[in-house]
This record gives C-alpha cells, sequence and structure tokens, in this order.
C-alpha cells in the first residue's frame, strides 16, 4: 500500500507541475515561435510542429529530471 501512495503523490504533483506550465506557457514569449518550429498554412489546412520547441523542453526536463534523481 505504501507504494501506491507514493505513487498517487508523484502524479499528484505532477499534474499541478503541469498544470502550473500550461498557465505560465502563454506568458513565455518565445515559446512556441523558435527557428525550427514548424508551421504549414494552405487552403482549409493549418499544421504546427512545434520541433524546436519541444526539443528544449525535453532536454530542460532531462536535466531536472537527472538532478533530483541521481543516484549516488
Amino acid at each position: 500500500m505504501l507504494s501506491i501512495g507514493k505513487i498517487l503523490v508523484f502524479f499528484g504533483a505532477f499534474m499541478i507541475l503541469c498544470g502550473l506550465f500550461f498557465m505560465l506557457a502563454g506568458k513565455i514569449p518565445f515559446l512556441g515561435k523558435l527557428p525550427g518550429d514548424i508551421e504549414v498554412h494552405k487552403k482549409g489546412l493549418d499544421i504546427y510542429f512545434p520541433l524546436a520547441t519541444s526539443l528544449i523542453i525535453s532536454l530542460l526536463l532531462t536535466i531536472i529530471i537527472n538532478i533530483f534523481f541521481r543516484h549516488k
């Protein structure tokens, strides 16, 4: 039962962080407008793929997770 409690606490903290990120993401001026983000606008079709933004976020999350969960 203890492991289920830890999983629920981790999931709850993760959901709070995701919520804060989505609340604050619009206030970061360069987020989603980096060189490398792909936008295609054609008649009746708009495609947006934030490739560079996804890579930057992935890199930052990897560094943060490695700092917190580093094993000695």
